[in-house]
């Protein structure tokens, strides 16, 4: 794709790299064919290829540009940045980088109605922190029946008990775990259960209470200075154990692990913390990648149920590790229903079931018609995001696949 940036432009480190991606785009349009919102709304703007022609205009454009509106907003926030489309180009555009630019560009130059400002700073405040979290869950399922209609359907129900955790120091092989922020008070179970499994597989878990929200959230939702500063508190947290020799930085929520391996690219430019965030990303592993390389047959299960696996866009197309759980799952011997479109978004997208209520609901519900097909008991999910929102609908039961494993273990 041909740009026209001024050399003053080029100078700015955020128009190098908008540069650098946007010239790797040939138009060629394969990345409509797998984006969920062009496939609801079929509106080219609605779509990579014609978000990406935004985005170039927008970065090509002067401040006072008439042309640069609420319109073009519109259109980036309705991009579920589900990396759908980076799995299809040919060309390997890194889109959600580009988007990243080009929505912190938007808010700079047209500042967002004092509503959504108010609602995203909110979630920002109420998500992160998983003490405050759980406390304003706890006060809203208390009250849930005073709780309007819309909001008391988002409402999830009280969680699965976690059960014991096995002692950390056990084993000589050791990894770190990141709790997270929502997960602690929606499944707690999930990162308790990952434990039980580990230990029984000879390696003990070592939780990091001072290792917070991944970040995600506040870098999402445009305030990117406050994800890389949770980055920085996060690094600083999991230190100590990293040079003590942890081998493992585990993620069981695939769009917390999907951010942590990137936090090398995004701290790049920091002198201070460079090095570092490359080793903690490197160190980063989703659960499945450390439970495919063990010894499964050492594994028996007393029940094998009829699972729907829903593999979230983050563990697919972010971490590239499609097929991963299922192969895990089949190997220890549960029957797997076939999902027609599993390429496809459920919708929940971090906050985007929040501020995109109407679309996440229409993702959520052909998800669930894709993943209901071959009637399985359960479906299971690697991601605490994509779990609270398919559960939303009340229909079949969705847990973490790694709960699942773990109540189902001799």
């Amino acid at each position: 794709m041909q740009t026209h940036f001024t050399d003053a432009d080029r100078q700015k480190p955020h128009i190098q790299e908008a540069e650098r991606i946007l010239r790797t785009c040939v138009h060629c349009g394969f990345c409509n064919a797998t984006c969920p919102t062009y496939q609801l709304l079929g509106d080219e703007r609605d779509g990579p290829r014609g978000r990406i022609y935004l985005m170039k205009e927008l970065l090509e454009s002067r401040d006072d540009d008439d042309q640069v509106t609420e319109e073009t907003r519109l259109h980036l926030d309705r991009c579920l940045t589900c990396r759908n489309c980076e799995t299809t180009c040919p060309s390997g555009v890194e889109y959600h980088k580009l988007l990243d630019i080009g929505r912190a560009e938007i808010d700079r130059r047209v500042p967002r109605p004092a509503a959504e400002r108010a609602q995203r700073y909110a979630l920002r405040k109420m998500l992160v922190d998983p003490k405050r979290f759980k406390a304003l869950l706890t006060l809203g399922q208390t009250f849930k029946p005073l709780v309007p209609g819309k909001l008391r359907s988002k409402m999830p129900p009280a969680p699965v008990d976690a059960g014991q955790r096995p002692n950390s120091q056990r084993h000589a092989r050791k990894v770190l775990i990141l709790e997270g922020c929502v997960q602690p008070g929606l499944s707690p179970n999930t990162n308790a259960a990952t434990a039980r499994l580990l230990d029984r597989l000879g390696i003990s878990v070592t939780p990091i209470s001072e290792a917070g929200c991944c970040g995600a959230i506040d870098f999402h939702l445009n305030a990117q200075e406050a994800g890389r500063e949770r980055m920085r508190a996060n690094i600083d947290a999991w230190w100590p154990q990293i040079e003590q020799g942890a081998e493992a930085i585990v993620q069981t929520a695939s769009g917390c692990g999907a951010f942590v391996k990137e936090y090398a690219d995004m701290l790049k430019d920091d002198p201070a913390y460079a090095e570092k965030a490359k080793k903690v990303s490197a160190l980063a592993k989703d659960i499945v990648e450390i439970l495919r390389d063990e010894p499964l047959e050492a594994l028996q299960l007393k029940e094998h149920q009829r699972l729907a696996f829903h593999c979230p866009c983050t563990l697919q197309h972010a971490q590239k590790l499609n097929g991963a759980v299922e192969g895990v799952l089949s190997k220890l011997g549960f029957a797997l229903t076939p999902v027609k479109d599993a390429h496809l978004c459920c919708g929940s997208a971090g906050t985007y079931s929040v501020t995109q209520p109407e679309l996440a609901t229409q993702l959520r519900d052909n998800k669930l018609n894709a993943l209901e097909a071959g009637n399985p008991e359960v479906i299971v999910t690697a991601n605490i995001g994509c779990q609270t929102h398919l559960a939303s609908a009340n229909r079949t039961p969705v847990r973490h696949w790694v709960e699942v494993v773990d109540a189902a273990l001799v």
